[in-house]
């Protein structure tokens, strides 16, 4: 035990002090680049237009900010995907599948149903947890100030948000996997063994409340985010969930492998960044897989299943 808490302490400093020199690096470069490269005050000036627009209108902003422009950002990105699981073209894009031969195409009739499910998250469960969200937002003065937040603070929030959504999400997605609240909620998720994008929000109404909303919301209600924060890290976490579920391991982007182990194996692999994972220790089956070796982002146009492949079968 006190092999493995240290170990644990050891990991945890290393994940800690590289990201804390990474997001300095990134801070100053961003900033840098703002300053620098862009138009100057072109989003400040983009804001007060908008704002002048919807004539201060703060639910009518709320609504266009907080909902309209993350669900186009992610039925963006999942259309874009559902082309490729629908007809399988183009091609190139199904070499990047980490489970070779599912969904390939993918089922109709399962997916109509998984559309039809997120859809009904989203307008039915989504969309009415804005409204308390809302006067909260409200209470802290700040959420539609003329001004914008500073790009360096938003990056110290988007910090702040990720940290607190990891936390909320790996314990509540660990809780509805118990056994009494599996069977009645959490095993409609699960029933996507090789997930595609649109079933990240595929889930029971309650799992959709307690593991996927309110995770993604409680960030911005505890730092009194401005809208526009708001609006950029709900399309951010949206869309990431959307790769994390989407079954491609493409070039460029964050892995998926971590999650759709989860889906494969259902015991593994609970949170998103994976260091709560390790601490706990849910996710030691996953690092003895290939899939481990893979889960990192993709540099090539050789996909990650043909340059570490699975080991081949032994003949009986």
């Amino acid at each position: 035990q006190g092999k493995k808490l240290s170990d644990a302490l050891r990991i945890s400093a290393y994940v800690f002090s590289t990201g804390l020199l990474m997001f300095t690096a990134l801070v100053n470069t961003a900033s840098w680049f703002m300053q620098n490269i862009t138009l100057g005050n072109f989003w400040q000036t983009a804001w007060l237009q908008f704002y002048d627009h919807m004539e201060g209108d703060e639910w009518t902003i709320f609504l266009v900010g907080a909902a309209l422009v993350p669900a186009l950002a992610f039925w963006g990105f999942n259309g874009i995907l559902l082309v490729a699981d629908i007809t399988g073209k183009p091609t190139f894009i199904t070499r990047y599948r980490i489970q070779l031969g599912k969904n390939d195409p993918v089922d109709r009739k399962k997916l109509w149903k998984a559309i039809y499910t997120a859809l009904g998250n989203q307008f039915f469960v989504s969309f009415p947890m804005l409204v308390p969200m809302f006067y909260i937002m409200k209470w802290w003065e700040n959420t539609f100030s003329k001004e914008l937040p500073t790009f360096q603070w938003f990056l110290v929030e988007l910090s702040i948000f990720t940290v607190v959504e990891e936390i909320l999400f790996y314990y509540t997605h660990r809780l509805v996997h118990h056994p009494v609240l599996y069977k009645h909620i959490h095993k409609k998720h699960h029933e996507w063994t090789a997930p595609i994008g649109v079933v990240s929000i595929y889930a029971h109404p309650i799992e959709h409340i307690v593991s996927n909303t309110l995770p993604v919301m409680t960030g911005p209600m505890i730092m009194g985010s401005h809208i526009v924060s708001i609006s950029a890290w709900f399309s951010i976490a949206l869309v990431t969930t959307s790769i994390s579920h989407c079954g491609y391991h493409l070039p460029l982007l964050p892995s998926p492998e971590f999650h759709d182990f989860h889906h494969l194996k259902f015991n593994q692999c609970y949170g998103v960044l994976g260091v709560l994972d390790f601490l706990h220790g849910t996710d030691k089956m996953f690092r003895q897989t290939k899939a481990f070796e893979r889960h990192k982002v993709l540099l090539s146009l050789t996909p990650l299943s043909e340059s570490i492949p699975e080991p081949p079968k032994k003949e009986e």
